[in-house]
Order: structure tokens, then sequence, then C-alpha cells
């Protein structure tokens, strides 16, 4: 070997291209969980691969999750295939085209206009049938005309106020438009190409199913839905949501009154996590699907849902678990040389 070989091979070294990233090491993760006496689940895909997976308090893989208002992101995405399919016109499509019977007379006049995109993002304007008007609203009779008939208390399209209502208007959209009931719709066009059946999933006084509440998945089927969305809408090699309305509905549509760095798009909130804003399905209690596309990863965490004196506090230390012991240590790898 000539004296030049040695140095050859240096400069080879120098200028080579960094060594791909090294795996995070997530066991702060399962130590954290450890200590939240609610957490039921805790899943995490990095760069196409399960690469931790646990139970926890006395839950199973097996066991279906509520989702609670993460059912909300799976209603946004059977919207739209449906659009794609030509179900339903566009995101412009209003009210009144679907339920002229309940926007009879002049003081529905304004209400009228309100869009498929407006009830997406939150911003219909009809007075909330969330929180403080929950209980009366699904002791109704009629839970559309019931959400129809809220007052306005804002323009539509001009402010945010979170509704479960909008996403049943969503779903009574959808069974009118595809004449199908939202679960045959979602066996066939969602759960059946990504491989499994759609499980227990109640329904109002008329038969539709309830939009953006209650349904429920096993953790893996949430991870299989999230992972979708990282893809671009694909499961495998199967197209399943269009590529346009995963980027459209992880785009911030509407600024949420809830807190500072936090935006809403089609039925996905998205939060400031580690200097990255994250497209997060959020369920009450706990239950969370994380599309994080910068870091190629995907999280999913289930929570006891039935009130109680432990939930306290149980949501903010499950983002501070996913933000400091999952986002930073896959950051920290994902950094050449780092």
């Amino acid at each position: 070997m000539t004296r030049a070989a040695p140095l050859a091979l240096l400069l080879i070294l120098l200028i080579a291209p960094p060594a791909l990233s090294r795996q995070p090491d997530f066991g702060g993760a399962d130590r954290a969980a450890r200590e939240l006496p609610r957490l039921r689940s805790l899943l995490i895909q990095h760069r196409g691969e399960i690469v931790f997976e646990n139970y926890y308090n006395g839950a199973r893989a097996s066991r279906p999750a509520n989702m609670k208002s993460a059912s909300k992101s799976v209603i946004s995405a059977l919207i739209g295939i449906a659009i794609e399919q030509g179900h339903i016109e566009s995101v412009n499509a209003t009210l009144v085209d679907f339920f002229p019977e309940y926007l009879q007379g002049d003081e529905y006049a304004a209400k009228r206009g309100i869009t498929v995109e407006n009830l997406l993002t939150m911003q219909s304007g009809l007075e909330t049938t969330s929180n403080r008007n929950y209980g009366r609203w699904v002791a109704s009779g009629d839970w559309v005309k019931f959400a129809i008939d809220q007052p306005l208390v804002a323009r539509p399209g001009t402010a945010m106020l979170y509704s479960t209502g909008s996403t049943h208007l969503l779903s009574a959209i959808l069974t009118r438009a595809s004449g199908m009931s939202a679960k045959e719709f979602a066996q066939q066009h969602l759960a059946g190409p990504m491989g499994f059946s759609m499980s227990h999933w109640p329904r109002d006084p008329q038969g539709i199913y309830f939009g953006g509440n209650d349904m429920e998945m096993t953790p893996r089927q949430m991870l299989s839905f999230g992972a979708m969305y990282l893809n671009g809408g694909r499961h495998g090699e199967v197209r399943v949501v269009p590529e346009h309305w995963v980027e459209a509905s992880h785009q911030p549509k509407a600024r949420s009154p809830r807190g500072q760095g936090r935006f809403y798009g089609y039925g996905w909130w998205l939060r400031d996590l580690a200097g990255l804003r994250v497209p997060t399905a959020w369920g009450y209690g706990g239950q969370l699907i994380f599309v994080v596309d910068e870091l190629d990863l995907v999280i999913v965490a289930t929570s006891d849902s039935v009130p109680g004196p432990d939930r306290r506090g149980h949501l903010g230390r499950l983002y501070n678990l996913v933000e400091q012991q999952i986002l930073t240590p896959a950051k920290r790898a994902d950094r050449p040389g780092s």
C-alpha cells in the first residue's frame, strides 16, 4: 500500500454521507407509562416497523378501545372518500343540500349555507352540543334536528366552536349521500381495505351511527389508521384515502380557543410538541393517535375513558410522556452525528 492510501481513505471517510440514524431508545416511555394508572396501551411505529407495544393496568391487545372523539378523525376520512367517489360534490356542499326538511322557514336562512367544510373544521357557527349541552342533545329524539336547531352564535366559517353535533351531521350527510349507513360505508371503504372489521359503534334514535364519538378500534387498528395517514392515504399498496385529503386534513384550518399552539384541520388537532406541529386524533380521557411525518413516526395511546378522580392531570402527563420520552429521543436519534 502506498503512503497516499491512508490519506485517500481519510478523505473518503470525511466526505462520505452520514450513517443512517440509529433507533431511538424508548425505554423512558415505558417507565413513564407505568406511572399512569389510567393508561391502557402505548404503541410506537417508527420507519414502518412497530418498535414498541405495551399494555397496562389489565388491558389486552385484542380488546377494542373506545376512541371517544378520536372518532372524528375517522369520520373525516370517510367524508374524504365519499367526496372522491362523487357521493358528495365537494367540501362546499351545504346543509340544505342534504336536509331540506329541517331548514324550512326564514329563521333557517343563515343556516342553509353551512358547508361540509364548516362542519369538518368546527366552524359551523352553531351553538355547541358538547360540554354543557351534551346531555340534552343525546337525550333528544332527533340528534340531527337538535344540532341544526341550535342558535347561530357566529357567522359560519369565522370561528372554531368544538361540537360533536358537527361531526354527527357529517355522519348523517354520509348516510344520505351514499345510501349506506356510515358503518357499512366505513367497512367497505376503510376498514375492509385495511384488513379489519368495524367494531361496536352506537346509533342515534333514527339509526344514524354516532358521528364523532364512541367508535371502537383495537390499539393496533388505531395504529394502522395513523400509519395510513402517515403514508399519504395508502395502506401498503392499497389507496384508502385520497392523498390530497390527507394533506388538507393536516393543514391548520381553524385556530383553537383551547390554548396557544393548537389548531384544527379536517377532524384532526394540530398541536405543537417538541418543536413540531403534530397532527393528533384526540379523544376524551387520553385516546390519542399522533402522526409525525418529520420523524416517520406514529404513536397510539389509549386510556380509561370512564370519569374518575384519577383522571385529573392524566392527559397532561400523557402529553409530556409523548413529548419528552418519544418525540425528543426520536429527534435526537434522527439527527446525524448525535
